[in-house]
């Protein structure tokens, strides 16, 4: 048996180690378009929830990765000057560079060995294979190459946003608010290795627009960013790693498979940044392929209906609420009239998964505080 997997990302290295482990006979090519160590972004966030399934499922590469990771227990909301700590969910982080090295070790020592600056432009083009895995990202050519097939969908959301690093360390996942001499602006900001933290800055269209940001060059966007945002950066400053001005596409594929090919990650979905579950669900959505291929024997026919099946419910539950993160997000500078308690409980509940009941167990000590500073829980 042949499998060809595009993309030697988190999704695909990981989709090769797992068939590697389960079943050593298999043969496994992985084709990746840019060079070895090429990664966009800085860090990957993960919950203590999110966690549990590598543990369970994969504890060898969850014990390789989990030593480098920054960890810590609150996240915290900044409005108006007031910082607002809610408890109820750790997390940890990783650069995205490092967590990609590790699984290229990890994949390594399974003799697994990416073909690395290789573009591949058609799904011939990757060698006659048994099971073809498409883990090749947004612009994934296994999905564009016959899009109808798998039922593509994108919407463009209408807020701008930059992906910067810091060169310093914050203490807990911070989703920073300030009004600045241009408008409202958010930073979705953590650590994720020592002196490193993710920083990623968010307006409105019409603020970017106003702003003139289109027509600043990258070193001019940088510098009128850590202008904006100088109170929260104190004496740090921003890193540029191919950080331009984008905004999110919400990718949704009603087919996940078609013939012998199956999507995975950001080349079957995407989920927006402000719930930090992206590469959790290309590795669950792994993990479900390969038990579903397991489960089945192997026979690619019953396999791939039988992935599609077992995950949707669970992955559309999780997309279903990024999606309506994005959607607060994208009104947020209208949210910003609130005072800080409100404005935070506001924050919260903009996935839409918590009522009075779920938030007291959830974040008891974030609750206490809210019902201390006199703000009703009802919706």
């Amino acid at each position: 048996m042949r499998v060809s997997i595009a993309g030697a990302g988190p999704a695909g290295l990981y989709a090769a180690i797992l068939i590697r482990r389960v079943r050593p006979d298999i043969d496994i090519s992985v084709f990746e378009q840019n060079p070895k160590d090429a990664t966009f972004g800085f860090g990957v966030v993960f919950s203590d929830q999110a966690l549990g399934f590598l543990r369970e499922d994969d504890p060898e590469t969850a014990a390789l990765i989990e030593p480098h990771m920054q960890r810590w227990t609150d996240i915290a909301v900044v409005h108006k000057n007031k910082r607002i700590a809610i408890d109820g969910v750790g997390f940890s982080a990783i650069g995205r560079l490092d967590l990609l090295r590790l699984l290229q070790q990890r994949a390594a020592q399974l003799g697994i060995n990416p073909v690395y600056n290789s573009r591949i432009e058609v799904t011939d083009a990757l060698g006659p294979a048994d099971l073809i895995i498409g883990a090749d990202g947004l612009n994934s050519m296994v999905r564009t190459s016959a899009p109808e097939e798998f039922g593509e969908h994108i919407e463009t959301l209408s807020n701008r946003f930059i992906w910067y690093g810091a060169d310093c360390e914050f203490d807990a996942l911070t989703q920073s608010f300030v009004e600045t001499r241009l408008g409202s602006f958010n930073a979705h900001h953590y650590r994720y290795q020592a002196g490193r933290s993710t920083f990623i800055i968010e307006t409105t269209d019409a603020i970017w627009r106003q702003g003139g940001f289109a027509g600043l060059d990258a070193a001019q966007t940088k510098s009128v960013c850590e202008d904006l945002f100088g109170d929260v950066l104190g004496k740090a400053r921003l890193i540029d790693n191919n950080s331009v001005w984008r905004q999110f596409p919400n990718l949704r594929c009603e087919r996940y498979h078609s013939g012998n090919k199956v999507l995975v990650g950001d080349a079957l979905h995407t989920a927006h940044f402000s719930i930090g579950s992206g590469t959790r669900l290309a590795l669950e959505d792994v993990i479900a392929l390969v038990d579903a291929l397991k489960a089945s024997d192997w026979d690619i026919a019953t396999a791939l209906p039988a992935f599609q099946q077992a995950r949707q419910p669970a992955l559309q539950k999780i997309v279903d609420a990024a999606t309506r993160s994005a959607r607060w997000y994208e009104a947020f500078d209208r949210h910003m009239s609130l005072e800080p308690w409100p404005f935070a409980l506001a924050y919260i509940r903009r996935a839409g998964r918590l009522d009075a009941e779920k938030l007291r167990r959830f974040a008891p000590g974030f609750t206490a505080q809210l019902e201390a500073h006199g703000v009703s829980l009802s919706i």
